[in-house]
């Protein structure tokens, strides 16, 4: 493994929209200050796939994608629970419960979960590998403002962070749909092909705000 630094430690710094292809967000401690804020282009979801790349190395408890709402701080939340090896989303403080993941450490994994707010059924997708569909809520769609967060978990909206949930590590490619994907959709996101960017958030176009140690470097590359 050769990690190309070209490194940019920012804090509180805002950026116009910026193309982070072949780039990562690297959080290099556990801290209850430390994430990334994403400006979401869209306040009112009924349905939503979110889907991310991550690397950690981590045996605790640890968030992977935070968005809270002044009246659900867990609005819709993908959660790492070490104890019972599962993987839990969150969608207006109910949760799913998804055990069986083979979350191996100091690997990339791609996590995509999407939820029907007319069902009230999340799924998740799992390295590519769906998953069954659970019930969480249904009839009333996630509504602003709403603020979402990297790095760290809400118990709050946009704070009440506690550093033994951070996540430590490195995160890219990031994209939020206010749809569901598609089997063939998921898979080609999976599989880094030609797929439809996130029209909420865009990793190739992604208006956000680092703050605390965060460092923006290129993706690690296997050299040959």
């Amino acid at each position: 493994m050769k990690l190309l630094l070209v490194s940019l430690m920012l804090t509180a710094c805002a950026a116009s929209p910026g193309d982070l292809s072949g780039r990562m967000f690297t959080f290099p401690q556990q801290t209850n200050t430390a994430h990334v804020r994403l400006n979401a282009s869209r306040q009112n979801f009924q349905d939503v796939t979110v889907c991310h790349r991550s690397f950690t190395d981590l045996k605790r408890d640890h968030i992977l994608f935070s968005l809270a709402t002044p009246s659900n701080s867990n609005g819709f939340l993908v959660f790492w629970d070490n104890t019972n090896k599962e993987m839990e989303p969150h969608v207006r403080d109910k949760k799913a419960e998804f055990g069986g993941r083979d979350y191996k450490p100091n690997m990339w994994h791609s996590v995509c979960t999407t939820w029907d707010s007319e069902s009230g059924l999340v799924q998740l997708w799992f390295d590519g590998q769906p998953s069954i569909r659970k019930f969480t809520t249904a009839g009333v769609n996630i509504i602003g403002p709403v603020i979402i967060i990297l790095g760290q978990e809400q118990d709050a909206h946009g704070g009440g962070f506690d550093a033994k949930q951070s996540f430590v590590g490195m995160m890219c490619d990031v994209h939020m749909w206010d749809y569901i994907l598609s089997p063939c959709e998921m898979q080609s996101y999976v599989d880094d092909l030609n797929f439809t960017p996130g029209n909420v958030l865009n990793w190739r176009a992604l208006e956000y705000e680092i703050f605390g140690r965060v460092l923006l470097e290129n993706r690690l590359m296997v050299c040959h």
